[in-house]
């Protein structure tokens, strides 16, 4: 096991809020394509909602609205990573009565050269993301 996750690219997460509290699955094809491709591996997939009380349910697949079997490709997506406590955590960024979606996935495309780094001593300390908000408004003031 260990050998397999030296080679492992860098692990992500991402949570989706939908306004409507629940997501509709058009994303769903985008997302198998990536896997599919192979440029990420799905490592957990939970969909929570943060209930008026403030506490947090994990929404089974069946109980997502739209279409159930659009949903089903992601039936038992776990490694085991998520727990509850990651589901409240991450309940702390939604809006009360909100679904969400909380990915955990492996960057497997750039698996090789995290190990490449990894074997030479170095050690990633810092990454982030730029909203593609900020990018446009950034550039629409440059431009102006």
């Amino acid at each position: 096991m260990a050998e397999d996750i030296e080679e492992m690219g860098p692990v992500d997460y991402i949570l989706v809020e939908w306004p409507n509290n629940e997501p509709t699955g058009e994303a769903i094809p985008y997302l198998v394509d990536l896997v599919d491709s192979g440029l990420i591996r799905i490592l957990d997939l939970a969909f929570i909602i943060k209930n008026e009380d403030g506490s947090v349910t994990e929404m089974e697949i069946t109980d997502l609205g739209g279409d159930a079997e659009t949903f089903a490709v992601f039936e038992g997506a776990s490694s085991g990573i998520l727990d509850e406590s990651d589901h409240a955590e991450a309940a702390e960024a939604l809006e009360t009565g909100k679904a969400a979606a909380l990915l955990v996935y492996e960057n497997t495309w750039a698996g090789p050269f995290a190990s490449a780094v990894r074997r030479s001593g170095g050690q990633l300390v810092a990454s982030g993301r730029i909203p593609v908000q900020d990018l446009i408004a950034t550039l629409d003031a440059a431009e102006a």
